[in-house]
Formats: structure tokens, sequence, C-alpha cells
């Protein structure tokens, strides 16, 4: 199993990728790799655009036409997954894991995809108010495929209230209805784990970690 930590895609919020920033004293991305290390992870990549990255591990460069900004997004946001055919895991690359997480996602098997996000209810330590997805593994790769492509004509039909991002393409792959979040459905991922959208996020997730 590859994992493949996603830091494509522009974010206005911030003066440099996100996935930088530090959060006690280490860069987000090269924690999550620690992570994913100690848990056993096999061949670890880094999808982007900015070469920054090679500082912490091999890139696969990929355009991404994503654009997330205060107040809204543009772009598909399905265009962050770097296709492959063999089994991949992708990581979120702004998210700030807790051990637990990474050791539950490394550790979790499927034969066909499987997401890992927040669901209620939410653990005390959590910092926002609606769920997140942290992460994706997948083995059937055409699966994927096709609910990409299908969540990508589903969005030029007007199907859904708003641009898709995971939530989406995840209904999409359970064929599910649209608009509606089945908390049930994949496995939750319940501690201070959470991607960062502002400084107060970046510190208040710091506090939490020992």
């Amino acid at each position: 199993m590859n994992y493949i930590i996603m830091c494509g895609g522009e974010y206005t919020t911030w003066n440099r990728p996100r996935q930088t920033l530090l959060v006690k004293g280490e860069p987000i991305v090269a924690r999550t790799i620690r992570l994913l290390k100690e848990n056993g992870a096999g061949e670890i990549f880094i999808s982007s655009n900015d070469p920054i990255f090679e500082l912490f591990a091999p890139v696969i460069y990929h355009h991404n036409r994503y654009k997330a900004h205060i107040g809204g997004s543009n772009g598909y946001w399905t265009d962050c997954f770097y296709l492959t055919a063999d089994p991949v895991t992708y990581i979120f690359g702004d998210v700030i894991f807790s051990p637990e997480a990474i050791r539950t996602i490394a550790e979790t098997e499927t034969d066909d995809i499987e997401l890992f996000a927040s669901a209620p209810p939410f653990a005390p330590e959590y910092i926002k108010k609606w769920a997140e997805p942290f992460a994706l593994k997948v083995t059937d790769t055409d699966h994927l495929r096709r609910a990409i492509r299908q969540t990508e004509i589903f969005q030029k039909q007007g199907m859904f209230k708003r641009n898709p991002i995971m939530w989406e393409l995840w209904q999409v792959i359970k064929g599910y209805p649209f608009n509606e979040i089945h908390f049930d459905s994949y496995t939750a991922v319940n501690d201070y784990t959470c991607d960062v959208d502002s400084p107060g996020d970046l510190h208040k997730i710091e506090r939490m970690i020992k």
C-alpha cells in the first residue's frame, strides 16, 4: 500500500502552503510522514505543484485547479487525486493527525474504498462543529476513477448544492442520495484530528498535542 499526501491546490488564507505550517515546531506534513513511518507505511509520496515539498518526500507533480478562499471555493476538488492503478491511501495534507488516527488508517483493511473522517457525536477536544474528512484508502482504483468521472458529470448537471468536495464524492462512491452525509458509512476518527483553516485552529490543536 502506497501513501500519497495531497498538498496541491491553492489556499489564500495563508502566505505559504498550510501543510508546511509548524505544529510543536514540526511542519504538519513532516509530522504526518513521521507518524505514517512509525506505523509501517510503505512508499510515501506528496502530490503537489510546489517544489517546496521536495524537502519532505518524493513529489508527484500534479496540476490541481482547486482554489479555496475565504467565502468559498472554485475549481474541481476531485483534481486533488493523483490517480494510480496501485492500491493507495490518500492522506489530506492539511490535517493534523493524532498518532491513534494514523494507526487506525494504516491498520484498517478494505477491498474497495474506505473513508476516514470525524463523525458526531464529536470528541470533546474536536475543534469544529461539523464533520471533516481525513483520508481515503483505495484498493479498487477503477471504482474511484469511475466515481470521480461521475461526480464531475453530476456537478455539470447541477445535482449538488455546492461545488463537490469529499462528501459529494463519497455519496457517489456509496450510491447514496446527494446532499446528505451518512455518518455511519465510514470509519470514524474522533479525537483532536482535524484540518487547519485558520491560525486559531492551529493553536487550539497544538495545545492538545503532548
